[in-house]
């Protein structure tokens, strides 16, 4: 099965949020592992923060690019996984705890590995998004290939609900982002790219003030309690 998900690095896109993210918070030339990381575009553009870098990916037609992007790669299912390294500074779950079906067991795993001094960075879709909520006004609520409603999504997550998770894995919360809604790539082919840079702009203000209602995305950043 290719890679599906699109990496996105346009102003207030989660993948540019996490990108900045990590260069604050995580510990330059230490050890980042990538977990679910598909193409690896996104551990790519943080290498250079790193001294090692490894990344963790199911789909064994990812792996050519990973090899590419990565220092080291691991092809495993993140349901089975029993450990991960000890003493890692960065873990990545950037969409991936939604599709599994035991989401809490792995953020327990990745608190064992994490160096006291470690971060998380994860990103899920946000459920409470506006879109959906007008959606469920109207009797809509249709999975779709990709997005909030992705037909591959097994858990759906709040503002309140990733926090709550995160933190009864035994993670302190230290960071909450949100990414805007990707016009990007919903209209991007039929609109001029300076219409399309001041929306992303706009809907980057909009979320900011109201997380909870226009998050697309939830970005949070976490360290051991």
């Amino acid at each position: 099965m290719p890679n599906v998900y699109t990496f996105k690095d346009f102003e207030g896109s989660s993948h540019r949020i996490l990108m900045g993210l990590i260069r604050r918070y995580a510990k330059r030339g230490g050890r980042l592992l990538d977990l679910g990381a598909a193409g690896g575009e996104l551990g790519a553009a943080v290498r250079d923060h790193f001294g090692r870098t490894v990344g963790f990916e199911y789909q064994v037609d990812c792996v050519a690019d990973l090899k590419e992007r990565f220092d080291q790669v691991v092809v495993t299912d993140l349901e089975k996984l029993k450990r991960i390294p000890k003493g890692v500074d960065a873990v990545v779950c950037a969409d991936v705890i939604e599709h599994l079906r035991d989401a809490p067991a792995l953020l327990k795993l990745i608190r064992e590995g994490l160096a006291n001094d470690g971060y998380l960075f994860v990103s899920v879709p946000n459920i409470a998004n506006i879109t959906v909520r007008l959606g469920l006004l109207f009797g809509i609520f249709e999975y779709r290939e990709r997005g909030i409603l992705d037909n591959t999504h097994l858990r759906f997550y709040t503002l309140r609900t990733i926090r709550r998770d995160i933190e009864n894995a035994g993670f302190r919360v230290v960071a909450v982002r949100g990414s805007s809604i990707p016009i990007r790539l919903i209209v991007g082919r039929f609109t001029p790219d300076f219409l399309l840079r001041a929306g992303e702009k706009v809907l980057t203000i909009v979320t900011r003030l109201w997380l909870s209602l226009f998050a697309y995305q939830i970005v949070v950043v976490a360290t051991r309690k």
